[in-house]
Order: structure tokens, then sequence, then C-alpha cells
């Protein structure tokens, strides 16, 4: 572990992260320590870390969620990644690819503005599922978006009641490493209000690959064929994704650095 480790603070549409850059691969930063580091009573305080490393000379997004456990991919923290290797100079903006435990995305980063980045593949899985909270039940759609997702319809963000405890979500061996969960409602004006609980964070102020499997469920809900494009509204601002003909799904959304923290005191 290099001595006076560094982690800056960003956010995705208020979904945020610590990140350190670590391209030669030098500071293991532990599960314990990685919640302490995400604590927000005594910690930085954050819904995930992202440690910037390389893999076979490409960067790799060695995410974590808040409670220290692995993650396969995150679409608002690959988006803060990018703005940060553009912004310190470690990357050219444009078009580059970044390796995540789900493959490699491609990512579309201009010098300022929203960043685009390409998902890939957004599956609807066989199966009903259903997910309750606040004393009711919905059914909902089974989505893979290289983690998976449980997303389901209500008439009323009102209905959803709190969300400091996971949904119960059924089958429960359907989702054998948990599941993150979307409740949504359509709006007037034709977008898309959510609300997400992600496995390993709690609910957090937006989701990346989350408003994905919002976006595909949607268009399946309402009967609608592919090519899709969505506006969708989690608590932390505005996204949209758009889904081609082959289920291949693109983020569109804002990246901000904005600060600096020595993270020393929490590696013990």
């Amino acid at each position: 572990m290099s001595s006076n480790l560094v982690g800056t603070y960003g956010h995705g549409t208020e979904n945020d992260f610590v990140i350190v850059f670590d391209p030669e691969d030098k500071n293991n930063i532990s599960s314990k320590q990685t919640a302490a580091i995400c604590n927000r009573q005594n910690g930085v305080g954050a819904d995930g870390l992202i440690r910037i490393t390389k893999r076979d000379g490409k960067w790799f997004m060695d995410y974590r969620n808040s409670d220290g456990s692995l993650a396969e991919m995150c679409g608002n923290g690959i988006r803060v990644m990018a703005r940060y290797l553009v912004d310190r100079g470690h990357q050219p903006a444009g078009i580059f690819s970044i390796l995540t435990r789900d493959g490699a995305k491609f990512l579309s980063v201009p010098e300022e503005g929203d960043i685009s980045v390409n998902m890939g593949q957004v599956q609807v899985v066989d199966g009903e599922i259903t997910a309750a909270n606040n004393g009711r039940l919905w059914n909902g759609f089974n989505v893979n978006v290289g983690n998976p997702h449980a997303v389901v319809f209500v008439d009323s963000m009102n209905d959803v009641g709190d969300l400091k405890d996971a949904p119960v979500v059924r089958p429960k061996d359907t989702y054998p490493e948990g599941v993150n969960v979307e409740f949504v409602e359509f709006l007037e004006n034709g977008e898309l209000k959510m609300r997400v609980h992600e496995r390993g964070s709690g609910e957090t102020r937006s989701c990346g690959t989350g408003t994905c499997a919002v976006a595909l469920a949607a268009t399946i809900k309402k009967g609608m064929r592919l090519p899709a494009r969505w506006v969708i509204h989690p608590p932390g601002g505005r996204l949209v994704v758009e889904i081609d003909p082959h289920s291949n799904a693109v983020l569109i959304g804002p990246a901000v650095l904005l600060a600096e923290h020595n993270l020393e005191p929490f590696l013990v």
C-alpha cells in the first residue's frame, strides 16, 4: 500500500463514488477498508469505490459496492471513471474502452458535457418474479445488464415507501448473489421516474445499469418494438437510455469530480 493514498470524490446523477488511481496495481484495498471509506457517518461517504488500474495494458475498473462486495459493472461509475481519466490527462477525450468484470465497455467522452457508454446487451430473463415492499406486492421483470435487476412498475412512487431494507424478491433462488430492485412510474410526458435499491449499497440516488434495465422493461411493458429511447429520472437527476434493435443499450449522462480526500485514516 502506497503512503498518502488519495481518493477523488465524484458522482453521476448523485450516484457517488471514491476513485483511487492505481495504474500499477499497488494498492489492494480490502472489503473492510472499502466499507470504511464509503461509510457516510465517519468515512468519506459514497455508494462505491472505483480503483483505476490496468489489465493487459488497458484501463480496468475495479469496482466495489459500499459494503465492500465486488460488482460486475456500474453505469454511473464508469462515466465518473472516464471523466477522471480525461480531466487528469491520463486519456485523450474521444472514444475509448474500459475493461470491467462484465467485459469491455466503449465510451464517448467529450472534453465537457455528457458521457455516453455502450452498456452492451440488455436481456429479459424468462420467468416471473415479484417484489414486495411497504406491505405491497408487484409482479416484475427479471433483467440482466451484466448484473441482475428486478424491475417493477408502480402507479405512484408513494406506494413504494422507504427503501432502507432490501425489498423481498421471489423466487428467492432467482438471484443467489442478490439483486438490484427498480421501482418505476410512467410520467404523463412519456418519460420515466425511478427509485432503486442496489444490492450491497441500499437505496441510491441513481443506478446506470438500473436505468438500462428499466428502459428495456418499459419498452416491453408498453408493447413497443426496439429501437427505443427513454428519458429516465432517478432522484439524482436525468439520464437517457437508447436501445437498438439488437438490445444493445447506450447510457448517456453527466459525470462530475468534486474533491480530493486523504484515505490513510481508513486503511488501518
